[in-house]
């Protein structure tokens, strides 16, 4: 075998590629923009999703796609990833607040382990 044809060049790389095997690992064809709109909603939570899709710019469609993807009950009723919570803002009833979930809080936790170490 060749000696180079794994050896590590770069450590800091290596952490994102487990990053990248840890969110494939809750499905194995994840779209980006789906892992963008979680690590905005990590970043920013309890955010509302029309800020989500204002600052991704995304449309209120794909938007909503991605975030019930994320939570509990994704489209035709199939089981989300329930790494978010959707609930209607109290202090305006058109709006939508997105925070994070116990699971998705777990993962996040996880995701900085393995960018910054334990």
């Amino acid at each position: 075998m060749d000696p180079y044809r794994n050896q590590l060049t770069d450590p800091t790389v290596e952490r994102l590629l487990k990053v990248s095997q840890r969110l494939q690992a809750l499905d194995r064809e994840i779209p980006a923009q789906l892992i963008s709109c979680f690590l905005y909603i990590a970043s920013h939570e309890t955010c509302h999703k029309q800020a989500l899709e204002d600052d991704l710019c995304l449309t209120t469609a794909s938007a909503s796609r991605n975030t019930d993807w994320l939570s509990k009950t994704h489209r035709l009723n199939k089981p989300g990833l329930d790494l978010i919570i959707k609930e209607v803002d109290p202090t305006n009833k058109r709006r939508v607040q997105l925070r994070l979930s116990p699971k998705g809080k777990r993962l996040i936790q996880s995701i900085k382990d393995d960018l910054y170490g334990k």
